[in-house]
């Protein structure tokens, strides 16, 4: 059964590690990876990323990605969403603590933000409006 927009929205503000897709040129298939995301209260959905990653420069010449995000339990249930990229900027200290506490436990936080910052090279975030939805609930196994 498809989710409506409520169930959809909520669904994605949980914190599901996504599978990012974006299209890798001719000949190839798309590059799908895992990524932590965001979703702001308008809905805009926001990953961080390197600056120099394969990536950022596959995002950047496609101007698009998608994001799907799936469960097992309590049912089984996915939400994919695709659109444009809106925006783009380097990232902060302040978005990788919030994208961290997303997804660590609290303890984990300020641990992971200072290794990340130093270790993991400059970062951008990249912001897309979901323009088209795919989702369901296929019920408990």
């Amino acid at each position: 059964m498809a989710l409506n927009r409520e169930e959809r929205s909520a669904f994605l503000a949980e914190p599901h590690v996504a599978a990012l897709s974006v299209d890798a040129g001719a000949g190839r298939a798309p590059l799908t990876v895992p990524i932590w995301y965001q979703v702001e209260p308008d809905g805009t959905v926001w990953i961080m990323t390197g600056l120099d990653s394969r990536k950022h420069r596959l995002i950047s010449a496609a101007g698009r990605f998608t994001l799907m995000v799936d469960r097992l339990e309590p049912t089984i249930r996915y939400v994919s969403v695709e659109g444009p990229v809106i925006g783009t900027e380097p990232a902060s200290i302040e978005q990788l603590r919030e994208m961290s506490a997303r997804y660590l436990p609290a303890e984990k936080v300020d641990g992971y933000v200072d290794f990340a910052w130093k270790n993991h090279g400059e970062q951008v975030v990249v912001r897309m409006r979901p323009e088209r939805w795919v989702s369901s609930d296929l019920g408990s196994v």
